[in-house]
């Protein structure tokens, strides 16, 4: 989740996070060094003033501010496009849970296992325990078992919703009619906090989204007890 006064990502818990981290890292530093070449020209041209009031046309110049900014974007653009590819490639999910925006919650049926379907509904403040979060907690925590491909069927009952969860890199928008995928893998055990991300009425802020991620054995034990529950 995130922290006060936190200024960059969350700490990434799936290998496509991992990617977008490194990517805006990337991108990050190149537009430090043109800022700084920038500021460098312009300082320069200020306290110097290096000009000339005879050149008419440079030749060498237009190269050089035509061709550096093509290369700068090929060099921002590959890796972007690679990353986005990578997160839209579907193969073979272990595990394939649908989730139903709803005003003003989320619902999920986990379609590999007979009669396992729920609600989740934010916890209220008044019944929180010491160490949940306010906003964040729900009822029933959307349960993964790590290290496995997972793939989200998202879509919603009444109006625009989005299912996202920051620290796995996901945002898909959720669009009543419409079947939107993603999938994604976490590294390691853990509950994962997002929000709806798409203002879809009052309760907007009021219908938290919660991923716990645990291992193998302890997700067949979770879901065989929801099972026997429903």
């Amino acid at each position: 989740m995130a922290t006060p006064l936190q200024l960059g990502f969350q700490d990434a818990a799936s290998p496509g996070m991992e990617e977008l981290v490194h990517f805006h890292d990337h991108a990050l530093m190149v537009v430090y060094l043109i800022s700084s070449f920038v500021l460098y020209i312009i300082v320069t041209l200020v306290m110097t003033k290096l000009t000339n009031k005879h050149a008419h046309d440079s030749q060498e110049i237009e190269i050089i501010w035509t061709i550096l900014p093509a290369i700068i974007l090929i060099v921002v653009a590959l890796p972007s496009l690679r990353i986005l590819y990578l997160m839209d490639e579907i193969n073979n999910p272990h595990l394939t849970v649908k989730a139903f925006g709803h005003q003003w919650y989320w619902s999920y049926e986990y379609t590999d296992y007979d009669d396992l379907a729920f609600d989740s509904y934010m916890t209220p403040t008044q019944d929180l325990i010491p160490g949940q979060f306010r906003l964040l907690e729900v009822d029933h925590r959307m349960v993964i078992p790590t290290e496995s491909p997972i793939r989200v069927l998202i879509t919603a009952e009444d109006v625009l919703h989005s299912w996202a969860v920051p620290a796995l890199g996901i945002k898909m928008d959720a669009v009543p009619g419409r079947l939107n995928q993603t999938t994604f893998m976490t590294s390691r055990p853990g509950i994962y906090y997002g929000q709806c991300s798409e203002i879809c009425g009052a309760n907007h802020s009021f219908m938290p989204i919660a991923v716990e991620a645990v291992p193998l054995t302890h997700f067949e034990d979770w879901s065989t007890s929801m099972q026997q529950t429903v």
